[in-house]
């Protein structure tokens, strides 16, 4: 008897761990990500945002990496971010199921998978608007807005910090300045949400470098910038300084999907000049936010304005409530993109900013494209973490790399990234001091610094920024 006991003991939890493809409700999501952890406690850990939603219930995030917890030199970070609208439910159930599977396949050995989680750091946050989500249940889940907002009716997705109308007037004045905003904003067009206030703490403490939001209701990988520089409601294609890249980092997801990049598969709304439905497969399964329709205070033009991320936004599918006995299906159609697009981390080059007594925090990193016959520098820099380390991603060409910071002569190295890359090309850099070079040196140093863009320390950046949060929530 007490070895039945037993045997019954084993299948209840083996069964009680197999991951099945259904609606979690806001109880069940957590308890998914637990058994996740159960199964593979040594590359996992589960935590919530520093708030919770309006009507209290936690952000849940699970974690993968060889060191949990931690952030490791030369390892990038990843984040995907779901149902920011409550009713766009896909993005919700895909994250659990591609925990469930990092996990199973790590257990495997399956070598890809074990080689992406030992040289990442994956953050997976499944639901970003559960009340939204509870909201969109409770009615049959049949109504094309209802539960898109949270608890206060406010759509999140426009309720960031506007940075676009801050770095498009910079451009206008001349100011080459485009990185890193936050510090700029004077005021707030609306108060923060607790979720937007809780994933903001979470994107300015993390040093994000791929980030990807999900939604649904088309078929298409969005990317910056979100707003139009004209004011102009949609057509017009407003590019960021890493236009290039975004759009590589949108196909990828777009070509790694089942179809997102068919030019035969059918549309899901009425295009500006087609009766039926148009298909951004025509376009290669990608748009720029702006030329698609503009919008305001997006988390995606937030992350790249206001931290090192480069975020994009996926529109997984004409549904926005995916029918239950389509989500396996939707997984299937989704997986190997999900894992393509966390590869792209690895593209471009990455790196430590040092001197002779350890690493050097907040160093700029600027980039000049050298691979056709005319230089043009891509005036969006990115900055070093607590480690000096750097990760800029890049589109395969010639470049010009410069590591500066005040008080150090700036160094400079030409690198090639290469095609089909799958890890970064390492480029380190030991900078000098300016007084090791002159007696006198506070005039050259003043006269150095005065060239630079201007840099943000960034314990000062995070007192500004916690001012800013907190006095947006009282």
């Amino acid at each position: 008897m007490a070895m039945y006991k037993s045997f019954c003991f084993i299948l209840f939890v083996t069964a009680s761990a197999e991951f099945v493809w259904k609606h979690h409700n806001n109880e069940e999501l957590p308890q998914v990500l637990e058994e996740v952890n159960k199964k593979c406690p040594n590359i996992t850990r589960v935590y919530t945002l520093s708030e919770t939603s309006v009507r209290n219930v936690p952000l849940y995030v699970i974690e993968f990496s060889d060191n949990p917890g931690f952030h490791q030199p030369y390892k990038p970070e990843v984040k995907y971010v779901g149902n920011i609208h409550g009713n766009e439910v896909l993005g919700r159930e895909l994250l659990l199921g591609l925990a469930n599977y990092l996990c199973d396949k790590y257990n495997e050995r399956d070598h890809h998978i074990r080689s992406l989680i030992h040289n990442t750091r994956i953050h997976l946050l499944p639901s970003m608007n559960p009340d939204g989500w509870q909201l969109s249940m409770d009615v049959g889940h049949q109504d094309y807005l209802i539960g898109r907002y949270n608890n206060h009716s406010v759509d999140l997705n426009r309720n960031f910090p506007d940075l676009d109308a801050i770095t498009f007037e910079f451009e206008r004045q001349g100011i080459s300045h485009n990185n890193h905003l936050l510090k700029d904003i004077t005021r707030l067009a609306a108060p923060l949400e607790p979720e937007t206030r809780a994933v903001m703490r979470w994107i300015m403490s993390v040093p994000f470098v791929l980030s990807a939001a999900m939604h649904g209701g088309d078929l298409v990988a969005n990317y910056p910038y979100d707003e139009s520089r004209s004011g102009a409601p949609v057509s017009e294609y407003s590019a960021s300084p890493d236009d290039d890249t975004f759009r590589e980092l949108a196909a990828t997801y777009a070509n790694a999907h089942a179809d997102m990049s068919s030019q035969n598969r059918a549309g899901c709304r009425a295009g500006q000049d087609e009766g039926g439905a148009y298909n951004f497969g025509k376009q290669g399964g990608v748009t720029n936010g702006a030329a698609w329709y503009s919008l305001k205070g997006g988390m995606q033009d937030f992350n790249y304005l206001a931290t090192n991320a480069f975020e994009i936004t996926l529109e997984l599918g004409c549904q926005k409530f995916t029918p239950e006995k389509d989500l396996e299906k939707e997984w299937i159609r989704n997986k190997d993109a999900l894992l393509a697009f966390i590869w792209k981390a690895h593209s471009g080059v990455k790196g430590i900013v040092s001197d002779d007594s350890g690493f050097i925090e907040n160093a700029i990193i600027s980039v000049v494209n050298i691979t056709g016959p005319v230089p043009r520098p891509i005036r969006h820099d990115v900055t070093t973490g607590v480690y000096g380390d750097y990760y800029r991603l890049l589109t395969p060409g010639r470049y010009e790399v410069t590591a500066s910071h005040p008080g150090y002569l700036p160094v400079s190295r030409i690198v090639t990234v290469p095609q089909h890359q799958t890890t970064a090309r390492i480029l380190n850099f030991n900078l000098e001091p300016t007084r090791s070079w002159f007696d006198d040196y506070s005039t050259f140093s003043h006269y150095l610094r005065a060239g630079q863009p201007r840099i943000y320390k960034r314990d000062l950046y995070r007192q500004l920024t916690g001012a800013l949060l907190d006095r947006s929530g009282r």
